[in-house]
């Protein structure tokens, strides 16, 4: 009976020591160089103006990078320019069931359809670069390049490439807020420093490369006493180095451009043009990604981020690790 008793002391003492001390748990190996990562399943659909410009890539580019580390995925679609089109992407992504809407306007007065589409959806929408300019329609947030300011800082570069005398043109593309609003900081600050410079006129460049040498010769062609033209972008400054070139004018013509391309800052660096205000796209990308997320996550956000421009001469191209020979 006693060595009953003292078998059936061991056994509960044997089961109050495997209940009372649990095994440490193993450890899972991990990689130290990789953050945790939220649960995946996030969509946002991303609509831009145009993949021709390498400008609109780099923003695409970022978000989808961004989105990425926080287990989000960007459906990348282009306008190319055609609002109807645009409004067909954002009824897509509205089928879609994303879970927010960037679009960088085809049309800034006539993008409030398809933005009121969304918000019927109950698709919270975002603009990154460029604006909407439209009544209707409700935008959380909009990410961009301080473009007023930036055009002021080409009609300072251009009144110190011309010693602050002569005339201009200005090759536009008055569809797009953005560009509105450089071309006025460009013309404001012309005008509020008290500058001789004479603005001859504004022709529409539709922001291309092509457009813009036509352009540029029937502004040559008409005025043969021009001095300088404001390029409201890269590819539109280029076009104009193109057709000054062309016309034999090299040297003579001064070119003031915007943006910050590659291409536009290898003609900096070549002395075609003279300097840039550049963007930093990838900053706009971003930082579009990180408003979406804090919004989604029920943070209040600002409902316009500004990032300012900076302005690029050939003694930064020629310091510019970009453009480095490998």
């Amino acid at each position: 009976m006693n060595r009953a008793l003292a078998a059936s002391a061991v056994v509960l003492v044997l089961i109050a020591a495997l209940t009372g001390c649990p095994k440490p748990p193993q450890e899972t190996p991990t990689t130290p160089s990789a953050p945790e990562k939220p649960p995946s399943g996030g969509v946002i659909g991303l609509s831009v103006l145009t993949m021709t410009n390498p400008f609109f890539k780099e923003i695409a580019d970022a978000m989808a990078d961004e989105a990425a580390r926080s287990g989000y995925e960007v459906i990348v679609t282009s306008s190319e320019e055609d609002p109807a089109k645009q409004f067909s992407q954002v009824q897509d992504f509205i089928v879609k069931k994303v879970d927010a809407i960037v679009l960088t306007p085809a049309n800034s007065k006539s993008v409030g359809t398809a933005i009121q589409e969304a918000n019927k959806a109950g698709i919270p929408v975002f603009t990154a670069d460029i604006a909407s300019l439209a009544e209707e329609g409700e935008v959380v947030s909009h990410i961009a390049t301080d473009n007023y300011s930036g055009g002021r800082e080409a009609a300072k570069a251009i009144m110190e490439a011309l010693d602050n005398q002569g005339k201009v043109g200005i090759i536009d593309h008055p569809e797009v807020e953005s560009v509105i609003l450089r071309t006025k900081g460009f013309r404001d600050e012309l005008k509020e420093s008290g500058s001789p410079i004479e603005i001859v006129g504004a022709w529409p460049g539709k922001g291309s490369k092509d457009e813009a040498f036509k352009v540029a010769q029937d502004i040559l062609t008409a005025h043969k006493d021009l001095n300088g033209i404001f390029a409201i972008n890269d590819p539109s400054a280029l076009g104009a180095c193109a057709a000054i070139e062309k016309a034999g004018l090299t040297g003579k013509v001064v070119v003031v451009g915007f943006d910050g391309q590659l291409e536009g800052k290898r003609a900096i660096l070549d002395g075609k043009i003279f300097a840039d205000p550049i963007q930093f796209p990838d900053q706009i990308g971003r930082q579009t990604v990180q408003t979406i997320l804090k919004y989604l996550g029920g943070e209040q956000v600002e409902p316009e981020i500004l990032i300012p421009t900076q302005l690029y001469y050939k003694a930064d191209a020629e310091k510019d690790p970009a453009l480095k020979s490998p």
